[in-house]
């Protein structure tokens, strides 16, 4: 009674908080909320978007429009009969201009550039994809890790209770001399073992619920409550149906994708150097020149107004003759890189083939386990049922008790691993197969 009376006691005192509960789909909710490197990858897909345009490409015509006004004064003395004579003049002068220039043909590389950025933006969004199916395993790995963590601790404190109600009957009994030292050592010993393992378990749940804190871009002290327990549903779908699944959807291959034709386009943009460029120029211009004479001559008009316009209209072609093989070599280095791209996308193909039979492989294999975990966990708990009363009885001794409740313990975490193993396996695939749960 003593010993039992300390630990509720101790619970007790304990600081007591309120927790809110989140659940597994909370949990992605927050971390895609403020999961920085998302943020990051969101804002990248987005840069790649408005990149995406045809003024980038080059299809667009570009419009500069100028002008200067300016005011100038000369004081001159001459003896020339066509002039004004000696006297001061002020001049101002405005003109404006607006000139046109547009690539008509520059070696079909707009149509490439075009087509590249293209395939750059939804390289974008799948890398952005990609960040964000990461971010939602590596939360919920750490989500159910914690889930994990305190159900061993339900375990851990359940097996100090039975040896703390051990260790009281056999205190009780070695008072009234109906227990040996050694059974009340032995008992006193478990108890003990028992409560340094709640004690360490107690540290685990703190790691991994800083851990999923951490995982969630929150404060790592943020304390909440979350699901009792995980369930593993099964995945009833074919290996064939998981490899078609994952080559159409997988976010990896659909990066290997979008990187191989953005080279492809790469080399389009780099054979366009060899042919002829085109481009449309036009220039308009408007000037306004008003000059003021301060002279003795007479007859001379002491205002001088002139306005004018001009205008020209042009077409200009290129043809890069010889740059020092420059363009040859980019030609050659945008082939070397389309190639490149073309294995990633084969042995990424291939990798993922493999992962894919690999991870439903381990699912089943983890599936198999729980079920005989599950069977070992109900014999464990007859076989203590069965230890107990014939302990209290004098039949059974205190070792036999106490390997019955170790049997137990070592049952019941092994069933917690195979339940956090098979859910791990299950999101593994899912990711694999592009199903995850994204909100």
């Amino acid at each position: 009674m003593i010993i039992r009376f300390l630990i509720l006691l101790s619970l007790l005192f304990m600081p007591l908080q309120a927790q809110e509960s989140i659940s597994a789909e909370d949990a992605i909710t927050i971390g895609l909320k403020n999961n920085y490197n998302i943020r990051i990858a969101r804002n990248d897909a987005r840069i790649a978007r408005n990149n995406a345009g045809k003024g980038t490409a080059g299809f667009l015509p570009t419009i500069d429009a100028s002008g200067f006004s300016q005011l100038a004064r000369s004081d001159q003395e001459t003896n020339n009969p066509f002039s004004a004579g000696g006297g001061i003049s002020d001049t101002e002068t405005l003109n404006g201009r607006i000139a046109l220039n547009w690539t008509i043909f520059d070696g079909l590389k707009m149509f490439a550039s075009k087509a590249q950025f293209n395939a750059l933006a939804e390289l974008g969004e799948a890398q952005a994809r990609n960040t964000i199916e990461n971010t939602v395993v590596t939360v919920l790995t750490a989500y159910f890790n914690l889930v994990q963590q305190e159900q061993r601790l339900d375990v851990a404190r359940n097996s100090r209770d039975i040896s703390a109600e051990r260790l009281e009957k056999a205190t009780i009994r070695r008072e009234v001399g109906g227990a040996s030292s050694t059974d009340l050592l032995n008992a006193r010993v478990a108890f003990n073992n028992d409560q340094a393992a709640v004690l360490e378990q107690e540290l685990a749940v703190v790691i991994a619920r800083n851990q999923l804190n951490i995982a969630l871009a929150q404060d790592p002290a943020t304390s909440f409550a979350v699901a009792e327990d995980i369930l593993v549903a099964p995945m009833d779908i074919a290996i064939e149906e998981l490899q078609r699944l994952a080559a159409d959807n997988n976010s990896g291959l659909l990066v290997a994708r979008h990187n191989k034709t953005s080279a492809d386009k790469g080399v389009e943009i780099a054979r366009g150097n060899f042919l002829p460029r085109v481009t449309l120029s036009a220039d308009y211009g408007y000037t306004d020149r008003n000059t003021t004479v301060s002279t003795m001559r007479e007859n001379f008009p002491p205002e001088i107004s002139t306005q004018s316009t001009d205008g020209t209209i042009s077409l200009n072609a290129s043809l890069n003759l010889f740059n020092g093989f420059r363009d040859k070599i980019d030609l050659q280095n945008a082939r070397i890189t389309a190639r490149n791209q073309q294995l990633q996308l084969e042995k990424t193909r291939m990798e993922l083939r493999g992962i894919v039979a690999e991870k439903n492989a381990e699912f089943q294999n983890r599936l198999q386990l729980l079920n005989l975990e599950l069977e070992n966990v109900e014999a464990a708990r007859q076989n203590l049922a069965l230890i107990q009363d014939r302990y209290r009885i004098g039949a059974a001794n205190s070792l036999e008790f106490r390997d019955a409740q170790v049997n137990l313990n070592r049952a019941e975490i092994a069933l917690i691993t195979a339940r956090y193993q098979a859910r791990i396996s299950r999101l593994e695939i899912e990711r694999l197969i592009g199903r995850l749960a994204i909100q």
